[in-house]
């Protein structure tokens, strides 16, 4: 027990040592804050970050207007809880103005119009605001990262977007886990016809374009968030399968496992306590690399539109939305989100790398 913890601290203190790799940590965590509580830093904190503003679409980075709340008569009930993790149900209208005056009980708008066009004038009643004031409804609203072709804040659709690329990652590579190493286990402890069959599995799916039969899954379950999940989960097995049965191949002949079999413990005992303890480095370094996969997967399925659906925020999808920006003088609707998915990716990838040399014993 004394050399397993030491092996653990020796390994702790290598991957203190790796700059990239404490970086890319660091940095992974700091996404999943902003993952679980995008709601909370997003500055439009409606469901998905959904509010539209159409006479102020796809404006440039810092882009400022003033912004006037129209109250609506429905009342949405919602918890804190709920607000948080799942964003806010806004019935109130907001509107874009370029200009506002208040006069005998009624409140003169000027709609905001781009291009040097000229916005139309609008009243409303001051009955329509809690206690007449209108002050407190018209605000300026800066959008630092710019809007998208609908008027969303490109900001909070980046942040609540972050939610499913991050956790695509966590819900694909336990599903990958869990099948991969009770089928890996399998065929490499018993062998046989029992590993000639899962292997025969194995390479059936292996040969199957991984694009290709997330597709068919996913159209077999059906359009969706979870479905995303599930069928990007169920793709990535086969690696860790492999990986797994190969190292038990590999140590199922060593002393301590013959020991055990002596002293009478079960298989399943012997592969849990005994075998799988002591080949677990590959596998931390592949679910790393498989955190990667599964970003670029669904990114790659929200941009063919079979991914997360709108208007649920997904990096992939806001590319697909704006990739003809790019040549319409544009480009930061596309590249933001890219940017954001090529980070996240490379810092899984620099992680895996580090966790690679500070578990390897002979380092």
């Amino acid at each position: 027990m004394g050399k397993s913890s030491s092996l653990k601290q020796l390994a702790l203190q290598k991957f203190k040592k790796n700059f990239w790799g404490v970086f890319s940590f660091i940095f992974i965590v700091l996404v999943g804050i902003i993952s679980v509580f995008a709601y909370v830093f997003a500055p439009d904190n409606s469901q998905y970050a959904n509010q539209m503003h159409l006479a102020i679409h796809s404006k440039k980075p810092g882009f400022e207007v003033t912004v006037l709340t129209v109250p609506s008569q429905i009342k949405n009930e919602q918890s804190f809880f709920d607000k948080v993790f799942f964003g806010k149900k806004n019935s109130d209208t907001e509107v874009p103005i370029s200009d506002y005056s208040v006069r005998d009980g009624v409140l003169t708008y000027k709609e905001y119009a781009s291009d040097g066009l000229e916005g139309s004038e609008k009243i409303i009643k001051l009955s329509a605001f809690p206690n007449s004031s209108v002050e407190q409804f018209i605000k300026q609203k800066t959008f630092l990262f710019g809007t998208d072709k609908y008027g969303r804040d490109l900001l909070s659709r980046i942040l609540v977007g972050a939610r499913i690329s991050f956790f695509i990652g966590f819900v694909a590579v336990f599903i990958s886990l869990v099948i991969g190493i009770l089928m890996g286990s399998l065929a490499g402890y018993f062998g046989g016809k029992v590993d000639a069959i899962i292997m025969w599995v194995i390479n059936v799916t292996w040969s199957i374009p991984t694009l290709l039969l997330v597709i068919a899954i996913t159209l077999a379950l059906g359009k969706g968030f979870w479905q995303v999940f599930i069928a990007v989960g169920l793709t990535m097995w086969v690696e860790v399968a492999r990986v797994v049965r190969g190292q038990i191949i590999s140590t199922k002949e060593m002393q301590y496992v013959t020991a055990a079999r002596a002293l009478g413990y079960t298989d399943f005992r012997i592969i849990k306590k005994h075998i799988l303890p002591n080949i677990m480095a590959p596998v931390i370094v592949i679910s790393a690399a498989n955190f990667a996969a599964a970003i670029l997967i669904e990114s790659g399925l929200s941009f063919l539109g079979i991914g997360a659906q709108p208007p649920m925020a997904s990096w992939g999808a806001m590319i697909k939305d704006h990739y003809n920006y790019i040549i319409l003088g544009k480009p930061y609707l596309a590249i933001i989100p890219g940017l954001c998915i090529m980070s996240l990716v490379m810092a899984f990838m620099l992680i895996g790398n580090a966790l690679r040399d500070a578990l390897d014993v002979k380092g």
